[in-house]
């Protein structure tokens, strides 16, 4: 897939902060359909392929702590087929989860949240190829999903039997507090590059021309404050490098903006302008 090309830098996995484990294990793999690959009693591995972990849900005390504050908007699980996200629609329509719906061009999407408030996009593609690229920059809308269509073939919601094995984590969404220095971190630093500018509202930035890995908005506010470490929502992110080589030279290019690029036991910890924590490293998908 594009976003997992030999050269591209992606997200791979999402840790969250919720509130009870037990709970969110009973969403997460009856109506998500992850299966889990660890577990203990306050956190847990989720996976679609039995091997690449996608998923982290870790049970903490605090609550959020500021309602409009920078932090997820939503995390976005990209599924293989469109006959997928047909079967995908069927099944949480019997389970009577409530939706939103959209078309962005490149992708048809549901929307819905987890019971501790966390956005959930899940798509699919278009190809490439019918993209829409206009000066540099990738045509997106958002319109009504033709859901007639989509579900022409009545799946059956009963054949839903989890997450297709090869559904992978298409992007990341952000609420930020402002976007000059979020620009700065995500492109200067990481190294992604702006495949749109929506308006001075959001970036999406992405690499190798995919539409996006991560997109950042100031839909909470300018100044919007950073999510309380520890807080229910979003814990961090991984970002997945081609080579240890590109990861570095990221890391020294965050260092010598003036941010924070500290190296870990298999990792490299940084956090961006509104206080969310990346984690940086290379590849180790078994693709």
């Amino acid at each position: 897939m594009t976003f997992h090309s030999g050269k591209a830098t992606y997200v791979e996995t999402v840790s969250l902060n919720i509130k009870d484990l037990n709970r969110s294990l009973e969403f997460y793999t009856k109506t998500i359909g992850f299966s889990v690959l660890k577990q203990d009693e306050t956190y847990a591995e989720l996976t679609a392929d039995g091997d690449n972990v996608l998923l982290i849900l870790n049970q903490v005390d605090k609550e959020r702590t500021h309602p409009r504050s920078a932090g997820l908007y939503h995390f976005a699980l990209l599924l293989p087929e469109r006959a997928d996200l047909a079967l995908m629609t069927m099944h949480l329509a019997s389970k009577r989860i409530p939706l939103g719906s959209a078309d962005h061009h490149v992708s048809e999407a549901l929307y819905l949240d987890d019971p501790d408030g966390n956005g959930i996009e899940i798509y699919i593609d278009r190809a490439p190829e019918h993209w829409i690229w206009n000066n540099g920059q990738v045509h997106m809308v958002t319109e009504q999903l033709n859901a007639e269509d989509l579900l022409k073939d009545r799946p059956d919601p009963a054949d839903f039997k989890g997450l297709p094995k090869d559904t992978v984590m298409g992007h990341v969404h952000l609420h930020v507090s402002e976007l000059q220095k979020t620009d700065e971190f995500y492109i200067e630093g990481l190294g992604f590059e702006v495949i749109l500018n929506f308006g001075g509202q959001a970036l999406f930035m992405g690499s190798e021309k995919y539409h996006h890995h991560i997109a950042a908005n100031i839909w909470n506010g300018l100044g919007a404050p950073a999510s309380e470490k520890g807080s229910i929502g979003l814990d961090y992110f991984t970002v997945v490098y081609p080579t240890a080589e590109a990861m570095n030279l990221a890391a020294d290019r965050l260092s010598a903006l003036g941010f924070t690029a500290n190296k870990e036991d298999g990792y490299i910890s940084t956090q961006d302008p509104s206080g969310n924590h990346i984690r940086m490293q290379t590849q180790n998908r078994h693709n």
